[in-house]
């Protein structure tokens, strides 16, 4: 456990060599995941360095999911590079992930070789949830500090926080370009019902010169079938054989 401002934060790290990886889930992910898993395999079989971890409120790690914002979790991830890693590191981040792989990179940009962006959620709280979101369901979230967010497959609904949705409107990065100059990857499901692959494509022309997005005509949202976590390990392998040395 790493602690960290009055919470553990848990992870799991591989010692490898260099470029290290670092992965970065998603909203109500965990480190078990299953793409986490098998990127972690990737690691094992090229023996690089991997670390994983599970935010605040997520997981393993302390904490209520209720209080998690933007920036606890950004916060979160900085902790884990500063703390688990040493040189320059790629950030993977899937979904919210991604989201805040771009904020940790702004952060610490010289710690930073190159980001892999899945299905990234940049500004999800805005534009993808709150922008979404009727005039009752905004309503409640405003009168009663939250909204149970129903979920699919008979699971528990969960929490949108006033706290997140406001906290997130101080890191929106699609307004403006991102002052990145190390490479960007994107890989994005044409048939995701959560993260639009129009919203990828306004992810690039936010980004710098050194950015490549490479939609599946058929992805979802999880892109974890096999022949998608195959794409992904070969991608992230390029990244690495372009940051060695």
């Amino acid at each position: 456990m790493l602690s960290r401002d009055g919470a553990n934060i848990a992870y799991l790290r591989r010692a490898g060599t260099a470029p290290g990886i670092v992965w970065l889930g998603g909203f109500k992910s965990e480190m078990t995941a299953t793409k986490a898993t098998a990127l972690d395999d990737w690691a094992r079989r090229t023996g690089h360095a991997f670390v994983r971890f599970d935010y605040f409120g997520h997981g393993a790690s302390s904490g209520d999911f209720r209080d998690g914002t933007i920036t606890r979790w950004r916060d979160d991830a900085l902790a884990v590079i500063d703390a688990l890693t040493a040189g320059r590191q790629i950030l993977v981040g899937s979904s919210m992930g991604a989201w805040l792989a771009l904020l940790a990179a702004l952060a610490h940009p010289q710690r930073i070789a190159a980001l892999l962006l899945i299905a990234p959620a940049v500004d999800f709280t805005e534009s993808l949830l709150w922008n979404r979101l009727d005039q009752t369901m905004q309503s409640e979230i405003l009168t009663k500090d939250e909204w149970l967010r129903p979920t699919a497959y008979g699971t528990e609904p969960y929490p949108i926080t006033r706290a997140l949705i406001e906290d997130g409107r101080k890191h929106l990065l699609l307004d403006h370009a991102i002052a990145l100059s190390c490479p960007v990857r994107i890989v994005q499901g044409m048939e995701d019902p959560d993260v639009p692959w129009t919203h990828a494509v306004k992810l690039v022309d936010a980004l710098g010169p050194d950015t490549q997005l490479t939609l599946i005509k058929n992805g979802d949202h999880r892109l974890s079938k096999p022949h998608e976590l195959a794409l992904i390990e070969q991608i992230l392998s390029a990244l690495v054989a372009d940051n060695k040395g």
